[in-house]
């Protein structure tokens, strides 16, 4: 039996830190309050010539150079981002040939926070049956250009990035189940109000931004989140005491812990990188991922959960072994 399993990692932020001293500067908000209600600390922006491919594409060669691979290897790439360059052609067409990757399989999906997730599971099935060798696959986002920095209630959670792993057949399980939901009911509760075919025209003015129920979305992340965390174990046929890490969507600080919580899990065992990075969306996975490994904590052969939640709403989880 053919399974999949991340080979390389790799991770990208912009040059420009924005801190909470920053912030205080520009609303009505203090360092405390934003480190005691959300753990963020600091967060990467992107410059203004700066886009999601930009980031993608410094992402992915990490990864390229970590899994020893040329770039010729690659023969699917798929790209998790609320906030492409383009509305097309999808953003995983400008990173293969800006890579130089030759033609295959490219494009990427919206699914917020949670697109990461849903583009390794997709990835994870298209080894397993045969249809890809090597995936390039990555979680990024500019989604600081979709907020409005007066609104003191959005601007101090988000920041820029890109994560990216690179995933390839295995005789043993790396990747071992995944598991995904959406629930369109929640939409008005986290959106961004213009699209393609919705209210173009008022994209770059003061009535296009992030809109955030901040309190509700805690509640139903909580709850969803522990309850896909268990779902995912029992499924799997693995008790919670076996996890070595919980690599969770790094939205708050107390969502984290409130899941980590449910598990049993110390802290000691999550990898948090909100303090540094804030909520990156669907790139905040794959770059706590990355941070782990390379720091040492995350080893091979270890158990360890990945989970996201996002506008939508949406969920995702991935139990793996590295």
């Amino acid at each position: 039996m053919t399974y999949s399993r991340i080979v390389g990692t790799g991770r990208y932020l912009p040059e420009r830190i924005v801190t909470n001293a920053d912030l205080e500067k520009i609303v009505d908000t203090s360092d405390e309050w934003i480190r005691t209600r959300t753990g963020v600390e600091r967060r990467h922006v992107v410059a203004e010539d700066e886009t999601t491919s930009d980031m993608c594409v410094e992402a992915a060669k990490t990864a390229i150079k970590d899994a020893g691979i040329d770039f010729a290897d690659i023969d699917l790439v798929i790209t998790g981002t609320t906030s492409p360059d383009l509305i097309f052609p999808n953003v995983s067409t400008l990173i293969q040939h800006r890579l130089g990757i030759p033609a295959c399989t490219a494009f990427s999906l919206e699914a917020a926070c949670t697109g990461f997730i849903y583009a390794l599971t997709l990835a994870d099935k298209f080894i397993r049956l045969g249809d890809a060798k090597c995936a390039l696959v990555i979680g990024a986002e500019c989604i600081t250009k979709l907020m409005d920095w007066s609104d003191r209630n959005t601007c101090v959670l988000f920041g820029d990035g890109a994560g990216a792993v690179i995933v390839k057949p295995s005789d043993e399980p790396g990747i071992m189940s995944c598991h995904l939901g959406a629930d369109g009911q929640y939409r008005d509760l986290l959106y961004y109000p213009v699209g393609a075919s919705n209210q173009l025209a008022k994209a770059g003015t003061d009535e296009a931004a992030i809109q955030m129920t901040g309190s509700e979305v805690f509640k139903v992340a909580v709850k969803t989140l522990g309850g896909i965390a268990a779902e995912t174990l029992e499924k799997a046929g693995i008790d919670k005491s076996e996890l070595d890490w919980l690599i969770p969507h790094q939205a708050n600080i107390r969502i984290i812990q409130a899941t980590a919580k449910r598990l049993d899990l110390p802290m000691e065992k999550v990898i948090l990188t909100v303090q540094d990075h804030g909520n990156t969306s669907a790139a905040s996975v794959p770059m706590a991922l990355d941070v782990g490994i390379r720091d040492g904590r995350v080893e091979k052969g270890q158990l360890i959960l990945m989970e996201a939640f996002g506008g939508g709403f949406t969920w995702g989880s991935v139990l793996m072994r590295l």
